[in-house]
């Protein structure tokens, strides 16, 4: 199994991490720690060195305990499965579910991790790690956990498009009072509907369409497929967005100043001398008497339209990606 799936058939698209991903990111996890070990043991060598034999012991254990194993538990714990070296090498350990570790799950690697990497050199861990169909070795068999990787190149996630006989059928449904959690789980289903079991699909399918209905208050077409309708609501409100960002593109145009008021910077349009002839509209250059000729960019007949910013809805496309907010 290449991917991991949950108890419903539904891929995460999570993979489990090969073992020289593994053995690079424990190499590293190893380094920051024996460093992290030997400054903490030279400080506690200073401070201890009126110390007897026996409490010196004592706090080289309890130094032991609390750096090499208690640092890299704390570490997972708080990172919910990243520690310096997965970091780097883009893992992240996480639970058979795919849901973040906890501080019992931390705490059983690490305590694994002592015997079969500490102890045995890395030995048994790679061994187990070879034997496991998911490369997990005996510290992830027993707290229940995976490491998977996090950086997969080429898998961008997009949302199909609707079939062409549904694309603008949408356009006088009300979605103002959709929320946002709404528009993000239909995204994420469209996103993954093909890796999902039929009937789980078709489930969750029929369920966001009432939750949308519900929110549209207009009935969905008979006939339509859940999924092709949900498909075809998320196109109508992509090209809502596209829309709206042309006409607000249009709108923040430069406006010039109307004629005889005074130019930006404080300059004024100087009038023609007798003789010559008016420059064209829009331009700016040097008169006779050193001014400066400013005019507004409007076109030389005043009778004419002026120029638009195009139709509110040129440039409206289908095939953008839709991303709802955060």
């Amino acid at each position: 199994m290449n991917e991991l799936v949950t108890g419903d058939a539904v891929v995460l698209g999570l993979q489990p991490a090969r073992l020289p991903s593994r053995a690079l990111a424990v190499v590293i996890d190893l380094a920051v720690v024996l460093a992290v070990f030997m400054l903490v043991s030279v400080g506690l060598a200073v401070a201890t060195v009126s110390l007897d034999d026996a409490a010196g012991a004592a706090i080289a254990v309890a130094a032991f305990l609390l750096v090499p194993v208690g640092g890299p538990i704390a570490v997972e714990t708080l990172t919910r499965g990243r520690s310096l070296g997965k970091l780097a090498c883009g893992l992240r350990v996480v639970r058979d579910d795919g849901g973040p570790i906890r501080f019992r799950h931390a705490l059983v690697r690490g305590a694994m991790g002592v015997v079969e990497v500490l102890g045995t050199f890395g030995v048994v861990a790679c061994v187990s790690s070879l034997v496991s169909a998911r490369g997990r070795r005996l510290g992830d068999v027993f707290a229940g956990t995976l490491v998977v990787r996090e950086r997969l190149p080429g898998r961008a996630a997009s949302v199909p498009p609707p079939p062409p006989w549904l694309v603008g059928r949408f356009a006088q449904l009300d979605l103002s009072a959709v929320p946002d959690e709404l528009w993000l789980a239909v995204r994420q289903y469209l996103t993954r509907m093909h890796q999902l079991d039929g009937a789980v699909g078709l489930s969750i399918a029929e369920r966001l369409s009432a939750d949308l209905v519900a929110r549209t208050g207009t009935p969905a077409p008979q006939g339509v497929p859940a999924a092709a309708y949900l498909a075809a609501v998320v196109n109508e409100r992509q090209a809502r967005d596209v829309r709206r960002v042309v006409a607000s593109a249009g709108r923040g145009a430069a406006v010039y100043p109307p004629t005889g008021s005074p130019a930006p910077g404080g300059l004024r349009p100087a009038a023609p001398t007798p003789g010559s002839s008016p420059s064209p509209a829009g331009s700016a250059g040097a008169q006779a008497d050193g001014s400066v000729r400013v005019g507004p960019s409007a076109p030389s007949d005043p009778g004419a339209p002026a120029p638009s910013a195009g139709p509110e809805g040129t440039g409206a496309s289908a095939g953008g990606g839709f991303a709802p907010p955060a």
